[in-house]
Parts: C-alpha cells; structure tokens; sequence
C-alpha cells in the first residue's frame, strides 16, 4: 500500500465537492490488524470512538473481533450501542441531565454492559440514586489521574476510600480503573516507555491495595494511542487507542515507532490567487481542526510553503508551487490533528480504488441522536 506514493488521489475528482474529507477503507482495515496484532488479541482491545464517530468503522472493528469500545459522548454510546456492541465504557463523568441520558441509554440497550468513569463522591451518589430510580445497575471506573491533570483523582489514599464507598453504594458495581495517559509524547520510545511504567506504578499499587480485602475481578482500561503498546505488554489491561484507525500527520511525525497507516486526507481546492507566489484553499476553520500551532496540514505535492492566513473559509499559504498551480486546481493534506476534523463534517467521502461512489455519515457529530 505505502509503495503507492499517490495512493491518496481519486479518479473522479470533478464529482466530489471540496472542502471534503476522504477515507480509505483498506487502509483503515490494515490499521485495525496492527492494532490487534500489537495487544494479541482483539478482546484486549477498547478503542476510542471519538476519533472516527462513525457506524461503519464500528462494525469493521467488530468484524475483525473487537467488542469493547470506549466514548466521549452519550452520543457516541448510542451510536456504538445501534451497531451492537455488547460493552461501553463512557470515559467522561456524568454530570447535569447526562446522568438521565446516561440511564436512558442503558434502558434503550439492556443487553449491552453500559457503564461509566467518576472521580468523585458526589457523582458516585448521584449515579447511585439514579440507579435506584431506575432499577438499573450501574457499572463505574474509577478515573486515576497519574500526571495528565485534566480529570480524574490522584491514586492514593483517597482514591481507595472513594473505592470502597462505591461498593457500598446501593445499585453500583466498581468494575476496575480507568487511565488515559494523553500527557505522555515523547516521541523516543524507550523514554516514553520509562514515563509511561513509572506513572502506571501507583495504579498499579491502588489495585493490588483494593483487592487485597476482597474487591474481587477489577479491570485496567489505560492508555491512549502512543501509549497502548506500552499497556499492551502488562497482563489483564484493556487498551484504549483512537487515532490510530485513522493516524494523522500529527502522531506519524511525532511517534516513528508506530508504523500506522495515514487513512483520512482532507480534499481541497485553490479557490483563488490572491498575490504573486500565494494561494488561497477552501480549507478554513470550519474544515480543519484549528487548535494547534501550524503547520496543521501537509501538503504532500507542496514540499515548500509558509501559512499565511487561516480563517473560517480560507487558508492562504505562500510557496513557490504557486507559479503552475492555478484556480481550481485540487490538493490533499493530511491534517495535523484528525479527531477534530472529522468532527467538522456531516459525512466522508469513501474512497475504494483511487474512486469514491459512497460516503458514510459522521453520526455521533451529533450531539443527540434520540437520548
């Protein structure tokens, strides 16, 4: 496949209105088996839905074995709960009308196993009262914060006590920990691997602490992508990448040790030549994830240019490729950033042998589907 250098390109370009976002669905498969191959087995597996939001790329995963999925959004579980998935971990506390949603969810979908993060008390007893409103068990994961500092509780001595005050919460069940070890980049491995291990050490500590008086069968969801196949060689821990399915220009230049294939490119037209050894791209904010420093695309057939202008519609850059290129003329990139990007489109464009005849919806855009 990587021996194709324009493997990107379609043939029916004229066809598909720009800006665009294109997905290959062989190299999407490829990417689900690196995955697997990488934990050993497909049940060792939870990944991301974010990333993709997207039912056809569910039921690829599940095709090649993969049934445990973790979400953003309750959205996102009614999604992955349609495409029936029987395990969905919501990896976000609920808070406010999102604890309703969340019983409302489990109540649509009583054959799959629903359950959800906390960190503190004070949602555990909301969760519990709505279980009891419900008549619904609640299954919980304790969210650690190991060094990322976004959500979460420190492990320790207060994550044991709010441990066992969960247990004893009517209609709960403390299915294990949860740890999503974003903060971790480097992008040498074997350093990535010593942060990783030394800020995986006190969870693993917690762990051995809860089940020696008896809280039996707790699980280990950890890690996201560049650090799932440093918790795929520890024992009994669930995996939970995301960007690899689609990888972006972003964690291929930053990771080399992870050999992913790029799966998502955006499709672009120069809409206008504003001045000498510029042109302007219909590839603005409202295209393209926007929150990192540039360059947050690359243009593959452009080897030298400089970001000029990004605003809502446009994106003017200066190269010396200006000179042959003229109005209407097509590019692709492959974004910096693709979690977001996607989340900037209805649907995407499916491209099978340099040729797109379908597209499939971005469903879990949606902040509601029904619940």
């Amino acid at each position: 496949m990587e021996q194709d250098p324009k493997w990107y390109t379609i043939s029916n370009a004229s066809e598909v209105p720009s800006p665009a976002l294109l997905v290959y669905p062989d190299r999407i498969k490829s990417n689900i088996l690196r995955m697997v191959g990488i934990t050993g087995d497909a049940h060792r597996l939870r990944p991301h839905v974010k990333t993709h939001k997207t039912p056809e790329i569910i039921r690829m995963q599940m095709e090649l074995g993969i049934g445990k999925f973790k979400c953003a959004t309750i959205s996102e579980m009614e999604m992955v709960a349609g495409c029936g998935a029987g395990d969905i971990v919501l990896a976000y506390q609920p808070v406010g009308p999102n604890l309703q949603r969340f019983f409302l969810l489990k109540k649509k979908f009583p054959e799959a196993k629903i359950s959800c993060i906390v960190d503190s008390e004070e949602v555990a007893l909301q969760l519990s009262a709505m279980s009891v409103r419900f008549g619904l068990q609640a299954g919980v994961w304790l969210d650690m914060n190991n060094g990322m500092n976004r959500t979460g509780i420190e492990p320790g001595e207060d994550a044991e006590k709010l441990s066992r005050k969960i247990t004893e919460m009517p209609m709960l069940s403390l299915k294990g920990l949860h740890i999503y070890d974003g903060h971790i980049k480097q992008s040498d491995f074997s350093r990535r691997q010593k942060i990783c291990n030394d800020s995986f050490g006190p969870v693993a500590d917690l762990l051995d602490k809860l089940k020696d008086p008896g809280i039996d069968d707790l699980k280990i969801i950890a890690g996201g992508s560049s650090t799932f196949p440093i918790h795929a060689m520890r024992g009994g821990v669930e995996c939970s990448p995301g960007t690899t399915i689609l990888w972006d220009y972003g964690y291929s230049s930053s990771f080399p040790d992870m050999d992913f294939l790029h799966a998502a490119v955006l499709f672009t037209r120069i809409v206008s030549k504003p001045a000498k050894g510029m042109i302007s791209l219909d590839l603005g904010h409202k295209a393209m994830a926007s929150e990192m420093p540039h360059p947050r695309v690359m243009l593959p057939e452009i080897g030298n240019y400089k970001m000029i202008i990004h605003s809502e519609e446009h994106m003017v850059i200066e190269t010396p490729a200006a000179e042959r290129l003229k109005t209407g003329d097509i590019l692709y990139g492959i974004p910096w950033h693709i979690c977001p990007t996607v989340d900037r489109f209805d649907s995407i464009f499916v491209v099978d042998d340099h040729k797109v005849e379908r597209q499939w919806d971005v469903t879990a855009r949606k902040r509601k589907i029904t619940i």
